[in-house]
């Protein structure tokens, strides 16, 4: 987690004249113009993290050099995720504004309902490829198992959507990650897999105080990422019983996502609005 935060600030500090540039500046819901994206910092900290690895372990310290098993697994999925997100930001209405491909369709049954009406939306591009994406990481996992293989895959694209779902308002996206992250730590039958997701949290603590300050937005280049790597960190780290429990947990989140407002439930719960409203401006 050290050097995923150190390795985000450092990608930050370099990209941020990047997005100061006017095609990325999105409303946030204060009606405040940010720049958007920025959470693609997250899989670019990851490429420097495990690019400093394969060095030190050119000398023999470490691991060795390259990157395998889970790590490169996480690093796929970072990377994937990531892109599809950056579409979906700069292509679509992800990062807050009405979307340029014509879609005010948002959720499943937005982009599905364009898909049958002929419209292949950012969003439909999105939850296409995550799916695709979501069977490719977890493949080398579960081995040769169908109904495993496709549980598993839901789960981590299951889990990138409800990331995405609850990236509403400043900070809550990497708060939950954070909290997600640890329960999972405690729980997992094993921690080793979860040393590159740990990097990606790390990451996105590196850009958590910018996120909360409203000085930038993760958008799902940022969202979808944590989500991920998360969702893929329960498939590496739990037995099926675990992993099974948690598909439905997230699908039933998915589909009330659906239903109702997250930010609306929170704002209910005074224990939930506490927490989240903890360190955002007034």
């Amino acid at each position: 987690m050290v050097v995923g935060y150190l390795g985000a600030r450092l990608t930050w500090l370099a990209a941020r004249p990047l997005f100061a540039l006017p095609a990325l500046a999105r409303q946030n819901f204060r009606g405040r113009a940010l720049p958007t994206s920025a959470g693609i910092v997250l899989p670019l900290a990851a490429v420097l993290v495990e690019g400093g690895r394969a060095l030190v372990g050119s000398f023999g310290v470490g691991d060795g050099p390259g990157v395998a098993g889970v790590r490169g697994l996480v690093l796929l999925a970072a990377l994937g995720y990531g892109l599809l997100g950056l579409i979906d930001d700069l292509a679509g209405g992800g990062g807050g504004v009405p979307a340029a491909d014509g879609g005010a369709e948002r959720g499943f049954r937005g982009h599905l309902g364009a898909l049958a009406q002929g419209r292949v939306t950012t969003g439909a591009l999105k939850l296409l490829g995550g799916g695709v994406l979501a069977l490719l990481v977890v493949a080398p996992i579960v081995g040769e198992s169908p109904g495993r293989l496709l549980a598993d895959a839901a789960l981590v694209a299951l889990c990138a959507n409800l990331a995405n779902l609850l990236d509403r308002a400043p900070g809550r996206t990497v708060k939950c990650s954070l909290g997600a992250f640890l329960v999972l730590a405690v729980a997992a039958h094993r921690t080793a897999p979860l040393s590159g997701i740990a990097v990606i949290v790390g990451a996105a603590l590196g850009v958590f105080l910018d996120d909360l300050h409203e000085r930038l937005m993760l958008g799902d280049a940022g969202s979808n990422v944590l989500g991920a790597v998360l969702g893929l960190g329960v498939v590496a780290a739990c037995g099926p019983a675990a992993r099974d429990m948690v598909l439905v947990l997230v699908a039933a989140l998915n589909v009330a996502g659906e239903l109702v407002s997250f930010s609306r439930v929170i704002d209910a719960v005074p224990p939930l609005r506490a927490l989240d409203r903890a360190g955002r401006r007034p």
